[in-house]
């Protein structure tokens, strides 16, 4: 890790500098980086166990985990990782760098079996999450935290979002077919791809045909219940995803709030995409005094910050940034929000309180808690996809089909 950066912006910088890489070799680099730190405490385990004395040069070990992966994961000859591994090494300058890399993972082949069955003992390295992590899963959720945790390791689906006001989505799927691009149907607007591609391979991407999107993140717009003609606050707005489902489902008064200006672009080049409009605001949504009219809204999408521990396979750098104690404090950060934007609902609108998390701190606690404190809410029912038994209610948990995500829809009464 690069001194706790996140690993979309360090990787895509890296990338930039280097413009001379195709298409092809960016996605090899962007999976062995991603696959290494997905795997990372599995992988070290294994790695201490080849070493004879701990390896104090971080960027040979570094590459010694990257072939690990490789080897492990991934369907490369065995003999090109090892002589691509040794080439690199030899780069590095260190003598001895070339016979060790060679040794260690010529090691790791014979021994393969007996030392993932030994790292596998510990619960780190067995599941490749901090302990804390598997710990809290276990307690909240005793039938699927297992489950949660393998799927939090697996390749996420790329699911499209189809605009319903350009194309059908069986008409996109037609698209896809003359495209020789394999795809499903996926909920109620998506279509999930066979394999991931770069979006200006996908069919009608820069037209604004369809949006990448998450399947559970679709929910968010239709659970909202924006009308045409509705006064609606996308409070968290970034990078606009949901913000452009609103308005492909109705014309609306749409405000979209987001508190870094730069997200915030992202939020505009995305409606310029898809030809919608909204009002954008650079501001802080736990204090609407510095940005707020005063006019009410009826609807509010609350997508507040959270652990993101719910969409861990797409950002696996996450299991590295996040300590224990993170999660408290985004709970607070969230309750600070919700009380905020309460204020600014008018009587008998519908609040939708969403995160992409799946601690119950930062869900269905934190609206117990909300409601306890707040007389003129009510909770309505869920009624989105099915909720596994054993999780509460509105909390999906990753699987094959979306990641892990959060709903509660609130009314002021």
């Amino acid at each position: 890790m690069d001194h706790g950066r996140n690993l979309n912006a360090a990787l895509g910088e890296t990338l930039a500098r280097h413009p001379q890489l195709v298409s092809r070799q960016r996605a090899a680099i962007t999976d062995l980086v991603y696959g290494t730190l997905r795997f990372g405490l599995q992988l070290e385990a294994v790695l201490d166990q080849l070493l004879t004395v701990p390896l104090r040069d971080k960027v040979l070990r570094r590459l010694l985990l990257v072939a690990l992966y490789q080897l492990q994961h991934t369907r490369a000859a065995p003999h090109a990782i090892v002589d691509h591994a040794v080439h690199c090494a030899a780069a590095l300058g260190a003598p001895y760098a070339k016979s060790l890399v060679n040794a260690v993972l010529r090691n790791f082949l014979r021994q393969r079996e007996a030392l993932f069955a030994k790292s596998a003992q510990k619960e780190t390295a067995h599941y490749a999450y901090p302990q804390w992590w598997i710990d809290k899963l276990r307690a909240q959720y005793p039938q699927h935290y297992a489950a949660m945790l393998r799927e939090g390791n697996a390749h996420p689906p790329f699911t499209l979002r189809v605009n319903r006001r350009r194309i059908t989505r069986d008409a996109y799927l037609a698209l896809l077919a003359q495209h020789e691009i394999a795809a499903a149907a996926a909920g109620e607007y998506g279509v999930r791809l066979e394999r991931a591609l770069p979006v200006e391979q996908v069919p009608g991407f820069s037209a604004g045909l369809v949006s990448v999107q998450d399947a559970g993140a679709q929910l968010a717009a239709p659970l909202l219940d924006a009308r045409a003609g509705m006064r609606v606050l996308d409070a968290c707005a970034a990078p606009g995803g949901k913000t452009a489902h609103l308005l492909e489902l109705a014309d609306l008064d749409l405000v979209a709030l987001d508190d870094n200006a730069a997200r915030l672009e992202r939020v505009r080049q995305n409606l310029t995409r898809l030809e919608f409009k909204a009002q954008l605001i650079c501001g802080d949504a736990s204090h609407p005094e510095a940005w707020w009219d005063g006019r009410s809204f009826q609807r509010i999408l609350a997508d507040v910050p959270c652990s993101a521990s719910g969409v861990v396979r797409r950002h696996p750098d996450i299991k590295w940034l996040r300590r224990a104690t993170d999660v408290a404090q985004f709970a607070l950060r969230q309750r600070a929000l919700l009380d905020a934007l309460w204020r600014l609902l008018a009587s008998g609108g519908k609040l939708l309180y969403t995160t992409c998390s799946v601690f119950q701190e930062e869900n269905a606690q934190q609206i117990a808690d909300f409601l306890a404190h707040h007389p003129d809410a009510k909770l309505l029912p869920w009624s989105g996809t099915p909720i596994p038994g054993g999780a509460p209610e509105g909390q999906l948990l990753p699987d094959r089909g979306h990641d892990g995500f959060f709903y509660a829809l609130l009314q002021k009464i």
